[in-house]
């Protein structure tokens, strides 16, 4: 069966936005596992008693104190979690958008039912 050229263009859209919720999807994941790993960190970080920790910045390790890994830690931290609430966002809106073109393709591929 021949499809229209604009029920053609639509699937085409639709399947675009498929691979766009599924990078957000997995960026998400990703960050995920950074808040788990920093949320690991800062248990160590609270752990210690005072004196110098260690970052790695690019292929060096960096001495700094405990206070500023801390602090370090918790930005980092409120950063990935202010990433994941704005991929949240776009991922429901994305997965509307997708129910509505589905709607809208299958409406448009049925034949009419006869009444």
């Amino acid at each position: 069966m021949d499809l229209p050229k604009h029920i053609q263009d639509r699937l085409a859209q639709y399947q675009t936005l498929q691979g766009q919720l599924q990078m957000i999807s997995l960026q998400k994941q990703q960050l995920m596992l950074q808040g788990a790993d920093l949320d690991n960190a800062k248990q160590e970080l609270d752990g210690l008693k005072e004196g110098s920790v260690y970052r790695l910045v690019g292929p060096m390790l960096v001495e700094s104190s405990k206070e500023a890994g801390l602090k370090y830690v918790l930005d980092e931290r409120d950063s990935a979690q202010a990433k994941i609430a704005i991929m949240d966002r776009q991922e429901k809106k994305l997965a509307e958008k997708l129910n509505e073109m589905r709607a809208e393709i299958q409406g448009a591929i049925s034949p009419p039912k006869a009444g």
